[in-house]
């Protein structure tokens, strides 16, 4: 039985027009829920009433030029020849391993090596000036210090002019630095 006083409602059958209006606003809806995500979550529980704590900023890298090394410098100072910064650690905070030879005037001196930490501290040497040995190239890649090397095949060898040459690795491994050179040193 249809009431004739109640308008005609045809015009509210759904068509075609009408579903993609409505997927269309649906899809919109979703795509702003998307853009809409909270935070990520932490696992770390802060106390009521204190806000969370930034996490802590990597220190900048060492400067060498302020470290107090352990040379003995007769008349001279100590000169920084080479110098290379990463994290060697994996701290997040990069070190500095800085090259370093006493400043004489003449000749070329013997070259430490030395990794620092910290404002110009020391923490670890590598390569003793006492081993009577120049680098000519410093790097870090990764948590490995490469450098080349070069000595003396002897005591007769003059020490204005080494004769062997030799890539050396210092890999930071269970809390130390480990050693290791390639077998292939040769003579200059």
């Amino acid at each position: 039985m249809h009431n004739t006083a109640l308008p005609d409602l045809a015009h509210t059958r759904p068509r075609a027009m009408h579903w993609l209006a409505t997927a269309a606003a649906t899809a919109a809806v979703v795509a702003l829920a998307g853009l809409l995500q909270p935070t990520a979550a932490t696992a770390s529980q802060t106390a009521r009433g204190n806000a969370p704590q930034a996490p802590a900023q990597a220190r900048p890298a060492p400067d060498p030029a302020t470290a107090a090394y352990p040379l003995k410098c007769h008349a001279g100072k100590p000169v920084v020849v080479h110098k290379a910064t990463g994290d060697l650690d994996g701290d997040s905070n990069p070190e500095t391993v800085a090259a370093v030879r006493c400043d004489s005037g003449i000749g070329t001196p013997p070259t430490g090596i030395y990794v620092l930490t910290g404002p110009g501290r020391v923490v670890a040497t590598l390569l003793d000036p006492a081993d009577q040995q120049n680098t000519t190239r410093l790097t870090i890649t990764g948590r490995t210090v490469t450098a080349t090397l070069l000595g003396y095949s002897s005591e007769a060898v003059a020490r204005c002019c080494p004769d062997t040459k030799q890539r050396t690795t210092w890999q930071w491994r269970n809390g130390k630095f480990l050693r290791s050179a390639t077998t292939d040193a040769q003579s200059v």
